[in-house]
């Protein structure tokens, strides 16, 4: 695969679509079963606020994961991302309920450099917290 979206046709402040992400009880079951991280703070109500949370969180892997499929679906190539990293700053909480949670996530091109990548600043968001900091992915474009 390659990205279909070329470099000389983005500009710093170019806005990538946003993307709404919907987390159920049953979706972080799916993932621990996934990844192997079964800790109880994702799935065990009780177990989650007798150590301090409010209520079951969405894995922070999980939640990263989400973010950058705004970047992979505006480059149609998982593989022209480069570098990602983030920082936890608030955790998804995902009530026990048939609507859970949502994690809403918009992306701006923030600079684009003379060897074909460009930073993409991403914003994640969980009932109006931001639940990631510093979200950046560096992507190799066409």
């Amino acid at each position: 695969m390659a990205a279909k979206i070329s470099h000389a046709d983005v500009e710093v402040g170019t806005e990538l679509p946003a993307q709404s992400f919907p987390v159920t009880r049953a979706t972080l079951v799916r993932y621990a079963g996934a990844s192997g991280d079964f800790n109880p703070i994702h799935w065990n109500e009780r177990f989650a606020k007798e150590v301090g949370l409010p209520d079951v969180i969405a894995h922070g892997m999980f939640t990263m994961a989400e973010a950058i499929r705004v970047v992979t679906d505006w480059t149609g190539d998982p593989g022209a991302v480069v570098d990602y990293g983030v920082r936890f700053t608030k955790p998804v909480v995902v009530p026990d309920d048939d609507t859970g949670a949502l994690i809403e996530v918009s992306g701006k091109v923030a600079v684009k450099n003379d060897d074909g990548t460009v930073r993409v600043d991403l914003t994640a968001m969980s009932d109006g917290k931001k639940v990631l900091g510093m979200s950046r992915a560096t992507v190799r474009l066409a």
